[in-house]
């Protein structure tokens, strides 16, 4: 099924992964702060209420026991009976309040009414010895619909002094009323000040964050405010210290980036001298082959013209390999026989040896010299070695290209018989466009940088030594690989 224009128009636009969404640093600061804030908040308040509630009820059940002690002082005995002596009056004072209902309950052991409220709710509280008397327990209930207070105390009374005294229940309690309104007043009082201080918080907070994260706008513009060919270091003198590792990591960064842009200019410097001379011999060749009329000299200029540029075919085609030995990806490593690839290699080069008269030897062993390498590149690493080997040695020598296991370490060597390299000058051999001095050999300074930097990308390690007479070089690879690595033939 075809989809028509409409219906391709309305499909929704690919929205931004959520992980490549930009991340705000003032934004994520203040989401932490203000969290824990709108958090803690309704917990204050809850904690408000009930420290509130529990200051609201101490004066009032001081007034409840209170009455509790009145009310104890009413009890007499009367022909052995225990009755009350409050007149209606009394009771109405009692009673008397302008906001709360108050009630109240006096009875015996057996919970027989001697006087108060008969509905009043009956209590779980139980009567104690003698010396636990006086204490006074309160509780919740409800009564007439309402919710109250109770305050309740078992009281001994005696009628004389040696007689053994009777224990009453004495219960008074009170509708919530005023307890609820001094608890709001006291919330009001506590929370009604935060309305007012939280904006002044937060616009604080806000403030401050922003006086905080001004350093970071300051070093910004300073960073966009530099030349693009500025890649000096950023001064740190007034940078917070919490920002310093970041700025000390960018000058780092600055001082690498400076060094690669010079080393890349000067490359570019060198080889663009470097292309000067084959050029500049094939535009005179080829001047001289139009001026002469002579074949034989026509001839001649062709050939020098035919040199100069297979000269400068082999000066591009080096840095073509150095380019691509820079930007070798190590996961283009795999498993491979260094041994196979030696015996393919050396091969390669026994018609220009046998040209140049030089016997050019292989020694591997007769076992497979596995190695984590990309073929390709170290293919490059091993002709650019026997090249040199056979531009540095004589007629009538010998170059040995050898490959052997030392301690589970694939190692290659090359060895020959030339003309050697004076100790001062091996640190610079690996140099880009370095040539020995006092010598006439042609090349193009490169062979040796391949050969370096292929190696660094394989983890390698490269010693020259002298050899007598000529040089020897030897790159030590990494240990050999597991057996369940997949080789190179295989993922080809």
């Amino acid at each position: 099924m075809r989809l028509t224009p409409s219906k391709a128009a309305s499909k929704p636009l690919s929205t931004q992964p959520e992980e490549d969404r930009k991340r705000s640093l003032f934004g994520e600061i203040l989401d932490w702060i203000l969290a824990p804030l709108l958090l803690l908040w309704p917990m204050s308040i809850a904690i408000t209420y009930l420290v509130a509630k529990s200051i609201a009820n101490h004066p009032f059940d001081r007034a409840l026991d209170d009455k509790i002690l009145v009310l104890s002082q009413q009890i007499k005995q009367v022909d052995g009976k225990l009755v009350s002596q409050l007149s209606p009056s009394e009771k109405r004072i009692l009673r008397a309040d302008a906001q709360d209902s108050i009630y109240f309950q006096l009875s015996d052991a057996q919970h027989t009414l001697i006087d108060g409220d008969a509905d009043f709710p009956a209590t779980a509280l139980a009567a104690k010895s003698n010396d636990k008397l006086s204490d006074v327990q309160f509780r919740y209930t409800a009564l007439h619909g309402a919710e109250i207070r109770i305050a309740a105390r078992y009281v001994s009374i005696k009628t004389s002094p040696t007689a053994p005294g009777q224990t009453i229940l004495i219960q008074v309690g009170e509708t919530l009323e005023k307890r609820s309104q001094l608890a709001n007043e006291i919330i009001k009082g506590v929370i009604f000040p935060q309305f007012i201080i939280l904006p002044i918080g937060l616009t604080l907070i806000w403030l401050a964050l922003t006086r905080g994260l001004a350093p970071l706008l300051e070093l910004q513009q300073r960073i966009r405010a530099r030349k693009s060919d500025d890649l000096s270091p950023i001064i740190s003198g007034q940078i917070p210290e919490e920002i310093l590792p970041l700025v000390d990591s960018f000058n780092e960064m600055l001082d690498r980036l400076s060094l690669s842009i010079s080393i890349q200019k000067r490359f570019i410097a060198d080889a663009a001298h470097q292309m000067k001379t084959p050029l500049a011999g094939m535009r005179m060749q080829s001047e001289l082959a139009l001026r002469h009329s002579d074949q034989e000299e026509i001839h001649r200029s062709l050939i020098q013209l035919a040199k100069s540029s297979e000269s400068a075919t082999h000066l591009v085609n080096q840095l073509l390999s150095l380019a691509r030995a820079e930007n070798l990806n190590t996961t283009q490593l795999r498993k491979m026989d260094l041994s196979e690839l030696a015996r393919q290699v050396a091969s390669d080069w026994v018609p220009k040896a046998l040209n140049a008269r030089i016997d050019l030897g292989l020694e591997v062993p007769d076992q497979p010299v596995y190695m984590l390498g990309n073929s390709l590149m170290l293919r490059e690493l091993i002709n650019n070695l026997i090249d040199n080997a056979l531009h540095y040695t004589q007629a009538d020598k010998s170059v040995t290209l050898r490959i052997k296991q030392v301690d589970q370490h694939a190692v290659l060597e090359v060895e020959d018989q030339g003309i050697g390299i004076n100790p001062a000058e091996v640190p610079h051999i690996f140099e880009r466009f370095y040539r020995i001095l006092n010598n006439h050999v042609e090349g193009s300074g490169l062979g040796l940088a391949i050969v370096r930097e292929i190696a660094q990308q394989h983890g390698a390690d490269i010693a020259v030594e002298q050899a007598n007479p000529g040089t020897l070089f030897r790159i030590s690879f990494p240990d050999s690989p597991p057996e369940n690595v997949e080789d190179d033939d295989a993922a080809n």
